[in-house]
This record gives C-alpha cells, structure tokens and sequence, in this order.
C-alpha cells in the first residue's frame, strides 16, 4: 500500500498509483473544508479569529492545494493577523499570497496595509503601486496608496524640519566657539522659557538678554540684542532710582562649569522639531575637546559681581575669560543711588537661592 512506502520511493503499481491519488484527494478535500471553516470563524467574530488561523494554517499544511488556492490561504490567514494586530506576521503571509499568485490583489492590499502599520512606508508604497499594476481601477488599493503617499509626505516634511533644525544648532554652536564663548546650565527659563541665540545672515549671534534688578528681584528681558550693539538699559522703576546715569551692570563670575558640545546642542534643539536627536555624530567622536571645564571661584569661595564696561560691544563681554553664560546672557542692573549698592559691591547679597 502507498502508506506503507518508503520515503522517497516511486509508487511501483497500480494499486499505490491509486492510493497515492485517494491520499491526495482526502488530502485536497481536508484543504477545502478548513479553509471554509476558517471563513466561518472569521465570520463569527474576533473571538474566533485564533480559530481561523488554525484552520487556515492546518490547511497549508496539507499540501494538497494549487499555487492560487494556497497563495488565497495565506492571503486570509493575513488578512485575519491583520484584525489582530499580529502586522509582522501578516506581512509575512501576504508577502507568501504574492510569490505563489503574483495576481493575488488581496495580498498586494494586505501587504500594503501590514507594512503601513509598521511604518515601513516605501514597502507600502510599493505593494500598492504593483497591486495597482494588476488592477488599475481597484478603489480600496487607490484609497490605501493616497493614505502612504501623505504620511511619506508628512515624513519628508518632518525629516526637512528636523535636518534644518540640526544645522541651525550646529552652525550657532560653530559662532559659539569661534568667539571662545563659555556656556553653562540655563538658571533661569522660568523667567525666559526656551530662547536661545540666533545668527543672522551676516553670520552675527543675536541673544536674548536677561536683566535683573538685584535690589528687588524684577525683570526685563530684551529678546533680540546684536553681539554688535553696546548695552543701553532702559530706565525702570517709578522713585528714578534707576536712571540711565544711575545704574550699572554686573555679571556673576565664579563657581560654574561649562556645558559640552554635545549639551549645548541638545539644548539648541529643545523645542525644535529635532529634540528628540540625542547623536549629533563627530561631535559625539570629540569629548575631551569638549568636556564639560570648571571655572574656580575667586575670592573667599563666594560669587564674584563683574562691572560690565557699557562701552565694550556684548560680544566683547561675553568673551570675558570668568563669565560662564547661564543659558543666555544674565545681567544685573545695580542703582547707585539706592542703599542696597553698598550691600551689593561688599558682597553680602547673593541670589535667593
């Protein structure tokens, strides 16, 4: 009998010819009838999918199908993996539909719909463009391919954001260290959220500036102010303590310590649609060039209070070899004329902590 046959050896008679061709037939049938029950399951609802699919999978297994009828299987077996989430196992399945029936529009379908799902948007692309191939008119496949086509562009649009983004940073980190400007941590964002430098097509840097009046702990912040101009604070409280004449700027220099290359770009790039970037590439290749370098404190282990000299450009004091920038520039307007100078130029006020 054929069942009793050595793997491998030719059905020598009649009789196994015959039986060979009943077993194929059981075989055949098997296929069939799992294959419509596995429909059925689908039919009834998530709860039967698992059921299906081992239906479908029993019926592949039979080996007893055509090509097209196997490829239909492994079609529906993706199209339920794809009502369950399983994307990694459907596309595995359409991509198999596809190489047993290269006209399976279904498969193409799944499998535009699986890699989508995976985000792998130029497989999609390319399952619905070849899907359209055999069926030019298809809707379902012509709606699928307009959903890829947007999110490819989405991603471009993204992508550009993000590569200009990165080159904005990078080429103010690179203004950064040409003028062998010291930054530090940002200490004060809650009163300037995330400003940062700009450089303009003359390649000039532009900060932000923070003034504060140390006297009474008040603010004003000057959005835009060129590394080219000369300091000219506005007058600000209403006794003209504060008078143009009256006041002087002061930076804190003394303990700090310099951010790194790497840290001063992830802090270019908050807010900017490349924050999430965390390799910046050779930067990451040069960290003892750049590593982060403390500045002592002078005097007494306390902060030391630097006159700024208002006829000096912002660049030149920037550049000053014991300002460590917090961020972006931080300047304290001191009066003259008010009690708290003596307190101020002694040393004994420092920031509330």
């Amino acid at each position: 009998m054929a069942l009793l046959m050595e793997k491998g050896a030719e059905p020598q008679t009649e009789r196994e010819l015959a039986d060979l061709d009943a077993i194929s037939a059981l075989k055949e049938s098997a296929a069939i009838e799992l294959k419509e029950e596995g429909n059925k399951y689908v039919k009834m609802g998530k709860k039967h999918y698992q059921q299906a699919i081992n239906c479908y999978t029993r019926a592949i297994n039979q080996k007893a199908l055509t090509d097209t009828e196997t490829s239909i299987l492994h079609s529906n077996r993706a199209h339920v993996n794809l009502l369950l989430g399983n994307y990694g196992r459907a596309l595995s399945d359409s991509e198999e539909a596809i190489k047993l029936s290269p006209t399976n529009i279904k498969a193409y379908y799944r499998a535009a719909k699986a890699s989508l799902s995976v985000n792998k948007l130029v497989e999609a692309k390319a399952f619905s463009e070849k899907g359209l191939d055999q069926d030019p008119d298809n809707e379902e496949l012509k709606k699928l391919k307009k959903q890829i086509d947007s999110q490819i562009s989405e991603l471009q649009q993204r992508e550009a954001q993000v590569s200009k983004a990165l080159k904005t940073a990078k080429d103010i980190m690179s203004a950064i260290e040409d003028r062998g400007i010291k930054i530090g941590k940002a200490t004060f964002q809650e009163l300037t959220g995330l400003k940062k430098p700009i450089l303009d097509n003359d390649h000039m840097l532009h900060w932000p500036v923070l003034l504060l009046y140390a006297e009474v702990m008040s603010s004003d912040f000057i959005e835009d102010f060129c590394e080219t101009d000369i300091a000219e604070p506005l007058p600000w409280d209403k006794e003209n303590a504060y008078t143009r004449d009256a006041i002087e700027l002061y930076y804190e220099a003394g303990s700090g310590v310099c951010l790194s290359k790497k840290e001063i770009l992830s802090n270019l790039l908050q807010g900017t649609a490349a924050s999430h970037i965390e390799s910046f590439g050779d930067e990451d290749t040069d960290a003892a060039k750049s590593s982060p370098k403390e500045i002592s404190s002078v005097g007494n282990n306390r902060s030391k209070w630097v006159k700024v000299n208002e006829r000096k450009t912002l660049h030149a004091v920037l550049k000053e070899p014991n300002f460590i920038i917090p961020g972006i520039p931080v300047f304290f307007v001191v009066s003259k004329k008010s009690s708290f100078y003596k307190d101020f130029k002694s040393g004994n006020w420092s920031l509330p902590s």
